[in-house]
């Protein structure tokens, strides 16, 4: 009896060794997102923190490329969401992302940004190629500088064949992110600038210049978890969360158009 017991105990043991860590240990979740996201990520985080209490996600933003130059060098990113398919294809061609895994969860345009006071006067598109109107972009490699060029391109149709060239030579600073184009505007540093319908949604007090949509670029952002994540299934459920219902009702919310 007593060794019968004792290779009980022996099993007991062994099937505890190969249990599953306790799902109530606390997690750390690093989501990677473009820096236009950063309003509505903060909501969004927030809400799966409430419906995972064990959970902690922690975000960084910062322009796409940074960020898949990040998560190339090593980073511990767990998902990633992007403002454009350039960065995530290339993460996919590094074996970092799953091919069939990104899936477009929104989508953006463009508008022009302007100080409350606009001191240049600016009332139309057209304004952007006055003489000494100070403008601010996004650097051409960041996803919404890429845009913003295409939409210029666009408006020498309308405008006059030299219209691009007339507004970029009043730019006067290239940011890193989207988010700093909206703090020199912000700030007074410039007259003007280029950014997402969202980032004016997240900050009201500044003025608006519409892009009409034959002249816009349409953003469309593509999320997945990472390869190497060590939450996958975490990942994975936060990934769900952004597609879900609440998760859209959110971007919705903040600026962003519909997943295409």
């Amino acid at each position: 009896m007593k060794r019968f017991l004792n290779i009980i105990l022996l099993l007991a043991l062994l099937l505890a060794g190969c249990a599953p860590a306790s799902t109530n240990e606390p997690v750390t979740l690093n989501v990677f997102a473009a820096a236009s996201l950063t309003d509505a990520f903060a909501e969004i985080g927030k809400n799966f923190e409430a419906d995972n209490p064990n959970v902690t996600v922690t975000f960084n933003f910062a322009g796409s490329q940074a960020l898949r130059t990040q998560i190339e060098e090593g980073a511990p990113a767990d998902v990633f969401a992007s403002a454009n398919n350039k960065e995530m294809d290339a993460l996919i061609a590094g074996s970092h992302v799953a091919k069939d895994s990104p899936q477009i969860f929104l989508s953006n345009q463009l508008v022009v940004i302007l100080p409350a006071s606009n001191p240049a006067g600016i009332d139309s598109l057209e304004d952007l190629a006055n003489t000494g109107i100070k403008i601010v972009l996004a650097a051409e490699e960041v996803p919404v500088g890429k845009y913003s060029r295409e939409a210029l391109e666009k408006m020498n149709a309308s405008f006059g064949a030299d219209f691009k060239d007339k507004v970029s030579a009043n730019v006067v600073s290239n940011e890193d992110n989207v988010k700093q184009v909206v703090a020199k505007v912000q700030l007074g540093e410039a007259d003007a600038g280029i950014v997402y319908t969202s980032d004016a949604v997240a900050a009201p007090e500044l003025k608006i210049v519409e892009i009409p949509v034959e002249l816009n670029v349409i953003a469309k952002y593509p999320i997945a978890p990472l390869v190497d994540s060590a939450n996958a299934d975490l990942a994975q459920a936060f990934v769900d969360y952004v597609l879900s219902e609440a998760g859209q009702s959110v971007l919705e919310k903040w600026g962003f158009g519909p997943k295409p």
